[in-house]
């Protein structure tokens, strides 16, 4: 597809997303919820289809040599798919937000002002890796009464089509346009060029990827963005806290799985229980295979355990993502050094505080600066599907307009309502 073609095909999409944005606005709830329920079943009818699908990215991503990591995130397994189709259902089943009407109040002049929830239109999604985001992104948008142009990333580009076929077929069913959910059929990069500066057809655009695509949609784009930039997540172990449970949430946070933008990549450790601590959390990751790159009282300490892969951290390790079986150590003197350390190196994506001590715990919940903050809880929590919310868009580390795992909310707008009974104004 030769610049011009990409222009005029990236102008069609805005314009058939924006016409379908009108009718997906006013869609009923009972018909955006039927197109929902017959997305999941058509999932769970096609997962060995769409396994076929992927496994042609699979194969094409093992043979150039993609980190084993990124090609994990690609995999559309039988649990992924029933993941997506679950998330669809949960959709189906919450309240309809769209035309709420929220804080009426009556005015000296004796109008009333309120504000009610709408869908802010037509998003334009742009997402790498897991091909599970489409579905995400699609039911989300239907939910909530918008429109959407998806383009995933080229590693995933034969299930993203198939997954993209079955929204379709759901929207079909249900009597929504098939267009409220596009893909972009190109791989070519010059069509998220042309997405980001469509302010006449996109409202918002959200980028869900590494650092350098979500650099380069914020430098370029001509819409507003709701994006992360990364996601270098903190566990902090609190003197006093309840070892046994420190150990078996601070491995869950980073072992779970080392590809998430929530899995911890940092963790703190208050001096008065390193001692306790440190070795057995060490053996857990000796055991796993987990690189230690810690402060030397850490190591100090560490140095005792079996099989341990220790390396002296760097400045720059405090503010990796390493996305790997990698984890920063360090020691503090206690929560006021942890919340510090923290507001300075880490993403603003995720952290968390594992004690007994319930003002450490208000402490950290006020000041930490993330957008999502947790008490004795794996950082691996922080997911729209895992908060409630059916699934997400993403999660956002801005403060503008939506922040942490993006969900129904996060793709409406409010407008103001007025209602009078002929008032003028003196």
């Amino acid at each position: 597809m030769n610049a011009l073609n990409v222009a005029e095909y990236t102008h069609s999409l805005g314009l058939q997303a924006k016409t379908a944005s009108a009718l997906m606005a006013k869609a009923p709830a009972a018909i955006k919820n039927k197109a929902l329920k017959a997305l999941a079943r058509l999932l769970r009818e096609n997962v060995a289809a769409l396994q076929v699908d992927n496994a042609k990215d699979l194969e094409r991503a093992v043979a150039n040599g993609l980190a084993g990591p990124m090609v994990d995130r690609l995999k559309l397994t039988p649990k992924v798919l029933e993941t997506c189709a679950e998330g669809c259902e949960q959709l189906a089943a919450m309240p309809d937000i769209i035309g709420e009407v929220l804080g009426m109040k009556q005015q000296p002049s004796g109008i009333r002002v309120g504000q009610m929830r709408v869908p802010i239109g037509v998003f334009g999604m742009i997402y790498e890796s897991r091909p599970n985001v489409t579905i995400e992104a699609a039911s989300l948008s239907i939910k909530s009464g918008n429109a959407c142009i998806l383009r995933g990333g080229s590693e995933a580009i034969d299930s993203n089509k198939a997954l993209a076929k079955i929204v379709q077929q759901a929207l079909a069913e249900a009597g929504l346009p098939q267009d409220a959910v596009q893909l972009v059929q190109t791989t070519d990069r010059e069509a998220v060029g042309q997405l980001i500066t469509m302010p006449q057809f996109v409202d918002v655009i959200i980028p869900r990827g590494g650092k350098g695509l979500i650099e380069r949609i914020s430098r370029d784009a001509k819409v507003p963005v709701i994006k992360h930039l990364d996601g270098n997540c903190h566990t902090y172990v609190d003197d006093p806290c309840d070892i046994a449970m420190a150990v078996k949430v601070a491995d869950n946070a980073k072992t779970n799985k080392y590809s998430p933008c929530n899995a911890s990549e940092g963790l703190l450790v208050a001096r008065g229980v390193a001692a306790a601590f440190l070795p057995q959390i060490g053996a857990v990751y000796a055991a796993k295979g987990v690189e230690m790159r810690g402060c030397p009282e850490s190591l100090a300490i560490l140095q005792s355990v079996a099989g341990a892969k220790l390396v002296a951290a760097t400045e720059q390790d405090w503010s990796e993502e390493y996305l790997a079986p990698i984890i920063s150590v360090k020691i503090v003197a206690g929560v006021d050094e942890a919340i510090a350390h923290i507001n300075r190196y880490s993403s603003h994506h995720t952290d968390a505080i594992l004690t007994r001590d319930h003002m450490h715990a208000q402490q950290f919940l006020r000041e930490v600066d993330s957008a999502s903050v947790m008490v004795n809880a794996s950082t691996r929590f922080a997911d729209g599907f895992e908060y409630g919310l059916g699934a997400e868009i993403g999660i956002s580390t801005d403060k503008f307009h939506a922040r942490g795992p993006v969900g129904i909310e996060g793709l409406t707008s409010l407008k103001y309502v007025v209602l009078g009974e002929g008032e003028v104004r003196a």
